[in-house]
């Protein structure tokens, strides 16, 4: 197919509220040895992409300003280095931005087939909150089967992410969200057990679900006043994962507690680890979980599709919370 040397992409001139998210006319980036260039059906809106907008999200060096971690579409170029995809190829993959365009380069290593028979926009969901959930809970939680997870925002894409592999590797998971229809949703969709935050002490019923014990791990994008209430939910032993913090960096900490369970406060970011840690993640997905949607064993689950001019309502939706799974953009 014939390339244009122009696309059209969402570049936001200055930082601001939704409004800024209008579609520019940008040139087509080129693809480096090692990178494929992916003609854009769908990307991923995720958290990061507010923040960013806001401003609040300092970019790695050499980051496109142009918003957007996932991506699904079809490979029209490769790298002189590149073995695996060629032109025609149904990828979808993590990037470290650039997804909110007709065209996105994504190096070879960070691409995942789109599962047969999954539809773009679905498979546009998958990559960012499947590597960050797995690299934190199995990677840094080290989990096993038969533990309890503890996780936050049990309806956001995230939350929804960790209910499946929960799911899928024997965990049992306990979400909390923010309403009763939305616990009716998390289990739904994996949980064992959901909290609505709102109305009762989510560390009181978390200890009462697990008869005094505590969980193993609690998967935390909360931060601030909620981590020592995570701490008394956590049972001996327990691991706590911090992979944002919605309501601040900064947190209170008994140590005499960390000392007296053997407590590991743990955590990472993503989008600045190498093109290889992310690599190795991308081949462990393809191994343990990629199977599972093949099987039908796993589901998407997108809550709704915008299309790329529609970006502002996309962060809108995302910020009043409603969502239940992924937010996507569908990119003609």
């Amino acid at each position: 197919m014939t390339i244009p040397h122009e696309m059209t992409a969402i570049d936001p001139a200055a930082p601001g509220g939704p409004e800024v998210l209008q579609p520019v006319i940008r040139p087509v980036p080129q693809p480096s040895p090692s990178e494929v260039l992916v003609q854009v059906a769908a990307a991923g809106v995720n958290r990061p992409d507010v923040l960013q907008r806001l401003g609040l999200y300092p970019m790695p060096p050499g980051t496109p300003t142009i918003p957007g971690l996932e991506i699904a579409g079809t490979v029209v170029a490769v790298g002189s280095a590149v073995t695996r995809w060629r032109p025609g190829d149904a990828v979808c993959a993590l990037v470290a931005g650039g997804g909110y365009a007709q065209y996105c380069t994504a190096p070879e290593g960070q691409c995942l087939p789109v599962p047969a028979g999954m539809r773009m926009t679905d498979a546009a969901g998958l990559p960012e909150t499947w590597f960050t959930v797995w690299s934190n809970v199995m990677d840094r939680g080290h989990a096993r089967p038969g533990e309890t997870l503890l996780v936050h925002g049990g309806t956001s894409g995230i939350g929804i992410t960790a209910l499946q592999l929960a799911q899928e590797i024997g965990l049992t998971a306990i979400a909390t969200c923010g309403s009763d229809e939305k616990c009716a949703a998390a289990v739904a969709h994996g949980a064992a057990h959901a909290i609505n935050y709102r109305t009762q002490d989510f560390a009181a019923a978390t200890l009462d679900f697990t008869g005094g014990r505590g969980v193993d791990l609690v998967l935390d994008m909360v931060g601030g006043d909620y981590v020592p209430k995570n701490l008394a939910a956590l049972a001996d032993d327990g691991r706590h994962i911090s992979i944002a913090f919605q309501r601040g960096p900064v947190a209170e900490v008994n140590l005499g507690l960390v000392m007296r369970k053997r407590l590991v406060l743990t955590g990472s970011m993503l989008r600045p680890r190498p093109i290889g840690f992310k690599t190795a993640i991308a081949e462990t997905l393809e191994g343990a979980i990629w199977p599972a949607f093949e099987a039908g064993r796993l589901a998407p689950v997108t809550d709704r599709v915008f299309a790329l001019a529609a970006a502002a309502d996309a962060h809108r939706h995302m910020e009043a919370g409603a969502h239940v799974g992924k937010i996507v953009l569908a990119i003609s």
